[in-house]
């Protein structure tokens, strides 16, 4: 059966979380995403969402903050890396190389850095968080190769760093876990440089935006499917009859074997649902390691949004036992 033939038995979508569907209830409710709308949800981004100062990024001392401006993929501007490093811990460290979200149409470096640091600190890790060009203003392959030329960056200062260049996992949630998963085909496909792991957290992955869940999910708050055709065509693209490329959507790869061990989740209740099971169950079926989580009643992004929820805990603990697993508990 083809995703649109099931498109034919969609029923209503999953009803939410009680805890995370009381937050949602008392936020705003922002006006229908357009192409002209792409600078107000920008601007309305930096006033809604709150980001990490240095101050917080430092953990009362635990982590020390740097910024720096590296060269871009070639013939491209520099980029900027946002890089928070243990104040004390054994080195050389593992290090998460975080991809921000934020539709491919907005957001910067420090989104959702609070909780990806937290993360690290579970096992004294480092984080560097890397700065790409947004669409539609850059389109693909612009973010990817960007997002790929920051990693690169990262294995050859390594020593310089303190990170163990053996314990590197690529991290991202929506658009950044979809850029992470483009940039992890990557480094495969051009020899290099060797991830730990690829750690997916609801992952924008199918620029066909044709699956069940997708359709469930067509009229929700949270990165609906008119949101959704709006950030993939900002990047490839209203017409996309041609050919896709899967380090822009990874869902269109045609082999997905030789990848490090993967992390996904994803609310049932997200666009992203169907896409996502579907990847993971591609990773298994090519003989690759992969673990999947689907959470009961979670809508895009709910556990930022909802963090106290028991449900978005239960997420975070998965992530943080996953870590642990692949890289050893080391406490910051």
């Amino acid at each position: 059966m083809t995703n649109v033939d099931a498109a034919a038995e969609v029923g209503p979508p999953p009803p939410y979380d009680e805890e995370c569907a009381a937050v949602l209830a008392g936020m705003p409710v922002f006006p229908p995403l357009t192409p002209e709308s792409i600078p107000h949800m920008r601007a309305a981004a930096d006033q809604f969402m709150p980001r990490p100062t240095d101050a917080d990024l430092e953990r009362d001392g635990q982590y020390v903050v740097d910024e720096r401006v590296v060269a871009g993929p070639e013939g491209a501007p520099d980029i900027r890396l946002l890089i928070c490093r243990p104040a004390a811990v054994v080195l050389p460290t593992a290090a998460l190389f975080s991809i921000h979200g934020g539709g491919m149409i907005s957001g910067s470096p420090r989104d959702a850095l609070g909780e990806i640091l937290a993360l690290a600190a579970r096992v004294g890790a480092a984080v560097v968080s890397v700065e790409y060009r947004l669409a539609p203003e850059t389109p693909h392959p612009g973010p990817v190769e960007d997002c790929f030329a920051g990693l690169q960056w990262v294995f050859a200062h390594a020593t310089e760093l303190d990170i163990d260049p053996t314990r590197v996992v690529i991290i991202g949630g929506s658009a950044g876990a979809g850029l992470a998963a483009g940039v992890t085909l990557l480094t495969r496909d051009r020899g290099g440089p060797a991830l730990r792991g690829q750690l997916l957290m609801c992952p924008m992955l199918d620029d066909r935006n044709d699956t069940v869940s997708a359709r469930q999910m067509a009229s929700l708050r949270m990165w609906n499917r008119s949101d959704n055709e709006l950030g993939w065509s900002a990047l490839l693209g209203a017409d996309r009859s041609g050919s896709i490329s899967p380090y822009a959507a990874p869902a269109r790869a045609t082999d997905l074997s030789g990848l490090p061990p993967t992390f996904i989740d994803v609310g049932s209740a997200d666009t992203f649902r169907d896409e996502d099971v579907a990847y993971a169950s591609r990773i298994w079926a090519a003989g690759g390691v992969a673990e999947l989580h689907v959470w009961p009643g979670g809508y895009h992004g709910f556990d930022g949004i909802a963090p106290q929820a028991a449900l978005s805990q239960a997420a975070v603990r998965a992530r943080e036992d996953w870590l642990e697993r692949l890289l050893g508990a080391r406490d910051v």
